[in-house]
This record gives C-alpha cells, sequence and structure tokens, in this order.
C-alpha cells in the first residue's frame, strides 16, 4: 500500500501519534502531504464550529468547558487553536498549550496550534487543509478558535459550518463599529463573564441590533469558567444547520476553492527574496508599489 494510503487509515482508525506527524506534513508542504489531500473525503459531515472574538472574551476557557461537555458524553473532540504570527519575527505565542491544559491528558482530546501566518480574519489555506485532514479522523466536533473579529467575513465562512462570536459585557460601545463584519459572520452570540455588571443592558442592546438583521442570531449568556450556559450551547452546537443546507455547502467549499487556489498561485513567491528586491527598489526616488508588484510577478 502506498505510504499516504497507510497514513491515511491510521487517521480514520484515531491515531493521534500520526495524526499529529500528517497536520505537521501538510502545514510545511512535506511529502506526501499533497496526495493525503487528494485522497480525502470532503463531503464527510464532522461538524466544524468557529469560535471568535475579541481578545479577552474568554475564547479558550469557552472551548475547554464545551469539550468537557461533549467528552463527558463520551465524544471526541478536535481542537484547532490558531493564534497570531508576528510579522516582523514570524513568532507566535500558541497560547493553548497554557490555557488548555487540562485536556492534554485526555483521550477523546486532541489539540494543535497553529500560526496565522499572517492571514488577516486568522484564517490561511493551512487552516482550511488541517481542518480536512481532522475530518478524516474519528471525531465527533470540531472546534477552531481564531484571532480577533470582524476582519473578513468569507475567512471563517468559508471554514465553519457554523461561528460563535464571544463577546463580554464590557464589549458594549465597540459593537457598534464592527457591528456589520459581527452580522455578516455570527450564528450565534455567546456573552461571556455574564455575571459582571452590565451584562443584562448589553444583552438588550446586542439583541436591538440583531434584530435588525435578515437572519435570526440567538444570544446565549456564559460563565465558562463556572461551567453556566454551556449545556444550553453544547444543545445549539449539536443543532443541524437551516435553510439551504445544498446552498451552504456550495458556497463554504467555493471560498475554500478560493483560498486553496490563492495559495497555489503564490507557492513561486519567495517571500523573503520579495522583502530584499522592496529594500532595494525603495533606495530609488521614483519607487512606486504598483509597478514594483507588476513587475516583481511578471519575473516569478
Amino acid at each position: 500500500m502506498n505510504t499516504h494510503l497507510t497514513l491515511l487509515n491510521e487517521i480514520k482508525q484515531g491515531n493521534y501519534k500520526t495524526l499529529a506527524r500528517v497536520l505537521t506534513l501538510v502545514e510545511n508542504d512535506i511529502s506526501p502531504a499533497n496526495l493525503i489531500l487528494k485522497d480525502l473525503d470532503s463531503l464527510k459531515n464532522v461538524p466544524v464550529m468557529g469560535i471568535t472574538g475579541p481578545p479577552g472574551a474568554g475564547k479558550s476557557t469557552l472551548v475547554n468547558a464545551i469539550t468537557n461537555q461533549f467528552t463527558n458524553d463520551g465524544k471526541r473532540v478536535a481542537i484547532l487553536a490558531i493564534d497570531p504570527t508576528s510579522p516582523f519575527n514570524f513568532g507566535s505565542l500558541l497560547g493553548d498549550r497554557i490555557r488548555m491544559a487540562a485536556q492534554f491528558n485526555n483521550p477523546n482530546v486532541f489539540i494543535r496550534s497553529l500560526a496565522t501566518r499572517g492571514a488577516l480574519g486568522g484564517i490561511s489555506a493551512k487552516t482550511i487543509e488541517m481542518v480536512d485532514v481532522l475530518k478524516a479522523s474519528n471525531f465527533d466536533l470540531i472546534l477552531v478558535e481564531t484571532v480577533g473579529v470582524g476582519q473578513s467575513e468569507v475567512e471563517i465562512a468559508g471554514l465553519a459550518d457554523k461561528t460563535i462570536v464571544v463577546l463580554v459585557p464590557e464589549s458594549g460601545d465597540e459593537i457598534q463599529n464592527i457591528k456589520s463584519g459581527l452580522m455578516e459572520i455570527a450564528d450565534c452570540f455567546v456573552i461571556n463573564k455574564a455575571d459582571r455588571d452590565g451584562a443584562a443592558t448589553f444583552a438588550n442592546n446586542l439583541k436591538k441590533i440583531v434584530h435588525q438583521g435578515a437572519k435570526v442570531i440567538p444570544i446565549l449568556k456564559t460563565v465558562a469558567d463556572k461551567n453556566e450556559g454551556i449545556a444550553e450551547l453544547c444543545d445549539w452546537i449539536v443543532k443541524p444547520v437551516e435553510g439551504n443546507q445544498k446552498f451552504i455547502r456550495a458556497f463554504l467549499f467555493a471560498e475554500k476553492a478560493w483560498k486553496i487556489i490563492q495559495q497555489n498561485k503564490m507557492k513561486p513567491i519567495d517571500k523573503n527574496r520579495l522583502r530584499e528586491s522592496i529594500h532595494e527598489a525603495m533606495k530609488k526616488d521614483d519607487f512606486n508599489i504598483y509597478r514594483f508588484s507588476e513587475a516583481f510577478e511578471k519575473n516569478s
């Protein structure tokens, strides 16, 4: 049997060690990653939940609580935690290693960190590929914790079946500024740390904004570190997606294809050479970024 088919079979049987190895191959474009991706069952129906929200909203604590709820029922959960990459030194904190330490000894939980690699909405083509590899295994739920909120609705729409936007009562004023982005990506709003002052007022203001939109978006309250409201949220997670499912899935796959094609088109571009070339070009008084970009693309 071909090596990539052997790896795929081991993934399907729930071998975490092989799964971790294959995710590394895919993340770094190491052979036989391409063959593995081409033999995945893209229509396998494992629910993927995107969880996003501003820093400090308690996303990781919420992911931890959701995971506990599902694993207590005997379910297997995969978590892909995406951390921001510095555009200067390309380092990433990968903080889920600290925040989700309690889950590492749970045999029904698999956790993987991934740096954004500069993707604006926290989602890169690599994220899509790695989620598809996770879907090939025997998980009952895949949770993707993403960076930030509101940068680009299609970033998360192209990845998750449903998206949870986590907010806290202190988010009040910023809602008005980012509500259009939130309305586009949210399938459910979760007001975490709902035991804080102002939570009820914030929930009512959010409801008024939500009711102005075309789709009905539920608003749930949680106190994740006390496990309050988690059962209701998990009930919502397992509900099937409403609406025209075929149209929704076709839209999601179109966004996936766009990202994958975009990544493949960019492969010939050497970013280090690009920086060096720009550094030299900027020494000229007539430097123009558009002329430079066009010339660089032609020569790549």
